[in-house]
């Protein structure tokens, strides 16, 4: 069962789990993918509810958004065991199947392609309605530093690609 939620009436509760990780999960195909994110934004653009998730050029969920442009945002409510972020945040979809490694139960989405998923039962479904890649050349010496070191097997730096998802349905699974 899903209870509808007023995503800003849950707005300080969801930005206080992101401090400590949630998930981003998306689908291509009938693949379905996961991965932990600390970094993302809430809040209202063009009229709509959005959520800003941040996703590195070189991720596989990066590849699977751009195919099928929809994600849904996972939420532990009320505690979540710390195997599944820190799993999820260290190990890529290119490789092993998270959903079926951690043994998660996916929830069939109300709007969009992409589940949820029960572990993390606050859900957020999400379409992205836009994109910009970020411009490393506006960014501090200190941030590149510390967030987008030179590394040599991707060419240079890993930036991030900001997806603007317009929040289509929000809930929470009982």
């Amino acid at each position: 069962m899903k209870r509808k939620i007023d995503v800003f009436d849950d707005s300080g509760y969801i930005c206080k789990a992101m401090k400590k990780g949630i998930l981003l999960t998306t689908k291509s195909r009938e693949q379905v993918n996961t991965m932990t994110i600390g970094w993302g934004m809430l809040g209202i653009d063009w009229g709509k509810p959005i959520f800003i998730a941040y996703v590195r050029e070189s991720r596989f969920t990066r590849q699977m958004l751009e195919e099928n442009g929809e994600f849904t945002v996972n939420i532990p409510y009320g505690g979540v065991d710390a195997k599944i972020l820190g799993y999820c945040g260290t190990k890529s979809g290119r490789d092993t199947d998270k959903i079926r490694d951690l043994n998660l139960t996916l929830e069939e989405p109300t709007t969009i392609s992409v589940p949820g998923i029960r572990e993390l039962p606050l859900t957020l479904e999400c379409r992205v309605i836009y994109k910009q890649k970020q411009d490393l050349d506006a960014l501090p010496a200190a941030i590149l530093d510390r967030f987008y070191p030179v590394e040599a097997h991707f060419g240079g730096r890993d930036c991030h690609i900001a997806y603007y998802g317009e929040i289509v349905d929000a809930y929470l699974i009982e």
